[in-house]
Parts: C-alpha cells; structure tokens; sequence
C-alpha cells in the first residue's frame, strides 16, 4: 500500500557540480528580496508533497505553506481556529461541521474554499499512496463533503476525539487534481507545491542543499514581518554552528550540549532550551510483520520473548546517557508522550519501572532459560549465542555515542552486541524491511495524543515490507483495545486515564525502549533577529512547532544585517568546514520511513 521511491541525479550533473567558495557574510551580501531568515538544516527532507512529507523537517516546511482546519495554538498547545474560523458536532459526535473562512485565497489568486478541504481528505481516504504521512487521521472517517463554499462537513464511523487535532495541511484541489499519480516525482516540484495559502510559499527546491520560500503578502492573518525564509542544508551540526558563528545563517537548532554551553557566551548570539515534545527510543525487533500477519526481515527471534526484551531494558541506564551523551539537556524516558504534554504523559511507578539492574537483569535471563556459555556469552533456543545487531544513523551525534554504552551494558548481561553506524538511507531501508535487531529512533509527537498511539496499533502494521506505516511493529489485542477506548472518549480526564493506560501496556512489552525525551537546544543571530515567537509562549521552542509561530513571528533586528542576507539564486548549497561545497547527490530518500528520532514526525 505504501512504496517508498528513489530518485537520482545524472553522472553529468554529479561531475559539474563540484565547486567550492568561501560563504559571504549578510553584512557584506546584496539580497534584492529584502529581509530574509536563514535557517541551517541538518536533517533531510524526505518530501515537500505534504500527502508523502515525514521527516520533521519536511512536515516544517509543509506548515508554513498551507494551512490546517485547526492549530495547535502558540500560547498554549490548545486548539486554535485556522483555515476553520469555527466548527461545531452533533450530539452524537458523529458530525462535524467546520465553518471556512472567508476571503482567504491560494497564491495563484484562486479562492480558498471547503471543497479544497474536502478534496484533501478525501484524496487521502481514497489513494493509497496519498496515506503515506496522514492517513491514520482519516481511518475512521465515513465522508467528507463540502455542503457549500464554506461549509465542510465530515462523519465519522464512530465518535473521534481528535477532531480538532487533525494536523492535515491543505491543499487547492485545481492544482493536486492534475496530479494522478502521486509518487511521481513532479508532485515536489515547485509548480505544484509552491501554490499554497500558508504564512510562506515556496519559490525554490534544491534536494539536500536549499528550500526558498517568500513571505505570502496575502496571507489572513497578515504579512510575515520578514521578506524571505531559507533552509539552507549542512552535512552536519558542527557545520551549521560554524556559519552561525561566521553570520551565515541566522538559526540553528538540534545542538548537542557542548555547542549550545559554547553559544551560551558567544556574542551576537541567543540561545534558547526548551521541554522537547520529541521521545528518543531503541526499537527492539520483536517480530516484524505485515497487516496480514507475514514475518519479514531476519530480527534476532530470541527478541519475540518478552523477558528478554524486559532484561534489556533493564540493563540499560536512560540517566547515563542524559547525563553524558546529551550534557544533561533532557530527561529520562517513560512514555511515548513527553512531559512537555503533562496532561497525557506518563511514568512508571517505582516499582514498575525498568531501573538500571544488571543483576536483575541477569536473574531474568536465568531464569527464562537463556544461560551462558564458555565465553560468557548467553545461549538461544537454538544452541547458538545471542548476538544481536545495533543500528544507527552514522551522521548523528547521539548514536555515536550512545551505541558504545549500550554494547557494554548488553555485554554484562551475557548479549554480544556489535553497532552497526550506516547511513541515513540504510537505516530507514533495513528499519522498513525488519533487517535490524535494535536500532536507535524517536518520534516527535502533538499536542493531542491520538495519532502517536494510532502509530503503535495493528492497523498500523505496514501492508508490505518497505514501508513503514508503524513505528515498532507492535500490534498487541490489549494495547487496541485501549486506544481504541481513548479515542472515543470525550471525557478529559477519562480520556487521559486512557491514554495512560495505553502507555503503561506498551511499557510493560517493550517493543520499544523510551530512553529520553531531549530538550530541544537552539541559538540564533540576536543581532539580526530581536525575537521569534515560541510555542507555548515564553518556555516553548521556535522551531519544528506544532504550527508555524516560530517562523512566521520572526522580528528583525533594528539596525541589524539580516536585511541583506540570502543565497544568490545560482548558489548550490552543502556546507564543509567553513566553505561551501556543492555535492553531487547519489540520491534522495523518498517515501514513508522509519527515522531517527532527529527526523521522524
């Protein structure tokens, strides 16, 4: 049901894109577009169709270009209205009437209307491959239909409770109607994307160097107070901080601890820390199957049982590794709803919880029939030793070191563990296919819980091997049960007691284990940009919102260079150490995929 797809550039253009330069710094750049906000960017983007858009990143730039129905909102994570001014339900909750507003128009001059709206979700209830980054939200949709010009009306199959979390963007029907096929690769092209109705539109898409986009001068709520928004690709952070410090760029965020204490005193720069609302996780391959029940992949099988998995999580110490792999910029894991949502998050009782035990651990093992062998290393079911495969993004700070903890602790316990750091594109394949026995991930999750638990349901097991519509594969009778139960419930409270409820038995079967949940580390140019707007106010990060205030609430500087800055419409971009240098791309991800907690959404 869902493919992912590769696309490559030419060996010509490979071979003539190798150049290098020195960067110019905004004071000394001539930018005719005006005001512009540079943003590094060391993760990929996956896509900019937001029908087939994943990565964190991608979902970014998705919301700054069309609108929602509904927003999380920048003061609080409540509701707030968007392309719906209002919306009411019917006393059996089974109706849902979002009344559009009016005057609001596509970039294009076209009018915004319901129809676009229920185009969108019907497009997403209808083509499978249009279900790629959204379709859970629509599972239990019954119809969609725009009974007027501003008058959309959806039912639902059985009473939903995230009906003003729906975190679809949407699109204009005259222009994603042309596009039949939805994996073809034009659906990334500027032509089609670059019609939106959101606070930016994008005028410019480079894979893995640059997304440009303007400021919507139409846009309902008002004009963004800056020109022009870039994301401006770097291999990795230490390059981003580098032109950061060298007024290349304006905002840099995902600092590792050492370069955010750095740009704690460096001068020109603010830094910002905030509660996170991202989890970061082992997945353990306890079985990977498709919705029809068929194992794919070659995970280790002791892993199906679960003492095993217990053990490991109990060998484990979450602590160590806030403590010295993030500086102490987070907080140990419990649920898969981080406390920056304090409503739904949950934590395991003392006596529940899986404390760093190696002699608990090892009595678990024993005791489950796993003993060791001459070397020390523990025996299967089938008379060899356990080893089992670690994977990670080669690329990211936190698996590289992390993954050496881990082996040691596994190796305590009798589990030979050996790390296996690849690239990006392989951790996603391997991931999707089942070909990994624990691989570091995470996700980042909103404000209302549904979707991330729809992401942990049966329903959620991937159609066939590739895609990746599940974060770990788990699919357990009593875990449906209760989201099923939550999501239904309109109750607050209750529905909160459910939701922990749900968190609790996944916990308690570990297919994944929730290390921590990071504080979101961020720095920008203070002397080009006096503010920005955070979510929620005055605590919250600014970028990777659950909406588009970071950005869009941008306010320069008075007096300061960011009126200049910006990248000629020539400039191909990939950053080294200090210098700009224009890659070939061997290729660029595509489709759904499992990421690393830096990318997922």
């Amino acid at each position: 049901m869902r493919f992912p797809r590769r696309t490559r550039v030419g060996a010509a253009v490979a071979a003539a894109a190798l150049v290098a330069g020195p960067f110019v710094p905004a004071a000394q750049a001539q930018q005719q577009g005006g005001t512009v906000l540079r943003v590094a960017l060391v993760q990929e983007i996956d896509h900019l169709n937001p029908f087939l858009a994943s990565f964190a990143s991608s979902t970014m730039v998705g919301r700054m270009t069309w609108e929602f129905l509904t927003l999380p909102s920048a003061e609080d994570n409540t509701p707030a209205p968007g392309l719906a001014e209002s919306w009411s339900t019917s006393p059996d909750k089974l109706t849902w009437t979002y009344k559009i507003r009016d005057g609001v128009k596509w970039s294009d001059g076209q009018p915004v209307t319901a129809k676009d709206a229920a185009y969108t979700f019907t497009r997403i209830m209808t083509d499978e491959n249009a279900q790629e980054a959204n379709g859970t939200y629509v599972e239990n949709f019954e119809s969609v239909t725009a009974t007027d010009d501003r008058t959309l009306v959806i039912k639902t199959k059985t009473p939903q409770a995230s009906m003003t979390a729906l975190d679809v963007p949407i699109v204009p029907e005259h222009i994603w109607a042309n596009q039949p096929n939805m994996t073809d690769p034009a659906t990334d092209s500027v032509p089609v994307v670059g019609v939106g109705d959101g606070p930016f539109l994008i005028t410019e898409y480079r894979p893995n160097e640059l997304v440009r986009l303007k400021a919507n001068p139409d846009y309902w709520r008002g004009r963004a107070k800056i020109d022009e928004l870039q994301f401006i690709s770097y291999k990795n952070s230490e390059a981003a901080v580098n032109a950061l410090k060298n007024d290349e760029v304006d905002f840099v965020n995902r600092l590792t601890s050492t370069q955010f204490d750095t740009l704690k005193n460096a001068e020109g720069i603010t830094t910002n820390q905030a509660i996170g609302r991202r989890y970061r996780e082992i997945i353990v391959n306890h079985g990977a199957q498709t919705q029809s029940r068929q194992p794919i992949g070659d995970g280790n099988p002791v892993l199906k049982d679960v003492r095993v998995r217990q053990a490991i999580a109990r060998a484990l110490d979450p602590q160590t590794l806030v403590d010295k792999v993030l500086g102490g910029y987070g907080q140990t894991g419990g649920g898969i709803v981080p406390a920056s949502f304090p409503a739904y998050h949950w934590e395991p009782a003392a006596n529940e919880r899986y404390n760093f035990d190696p002699a608990a651990a090892n009595a678990q093992l024993d005791q489950a029939g796993y003993p060791r062998g001459a070397d020390g290393t523990r025996i299967g079911p089938d008379g060899k030793p356990i080893e089992l495969r670690l994977l990670g993004r080669a690329s990211e700070d936190f698996a590289q070191r992390a993954s050496d903890y881990v082996v040691s602790w596994l190796g305590a316990i009798g589990i030979k563990a050996t790390k296996q750091l690849v690239s990006d594109n392989e951790v996603d394949e391997r991931t999707n296919n089942g070909t990994y026995d624990l691989a570091f991930s995470g996700w980042g999750t909103s404000p209302d819980p549904d979707y991330i638990l729809s992401k942990q349901t049966c329903a959620a097991l991937p159609a066939v091997a590739g895609s990746s519509s599940s974060t770990s594969f788990f699919c357990d009778p009593e875990f449906d049960r209760l989201y099923a139960a939550e999501s239904t419930e309109f109750d607050p409270a209750k529905r909160a007691d459910l939701v922990k409820q749900a968190q609790a038995r996944y916990y308690t079967q570990v297919p994944s284990i929730v290390l921590d949940y990071d504080n979101v580390l961020e720095a920008y140019r203070s002397d080009n940009f006096a503010s920005f707007t955070k979510q929620p106010a005055g605590t919250g990060q600014i970028m990777e919102q659950s909406g588009y205030w970071g950005f869009y609430g941008a306010t320069p500087a008075e007096g300061g260079s960011s009126s200049s800055g910006g990248l000629s419409s020539g400039a191909w971009i990939a950053i080294g150490a200090g210098v700009v240098v224009v890659l070939a791309i061997a290729g660029t991800a595509a489709g759904r995929r499992r990421k690393s907690a830096d990318d997922q959404e």
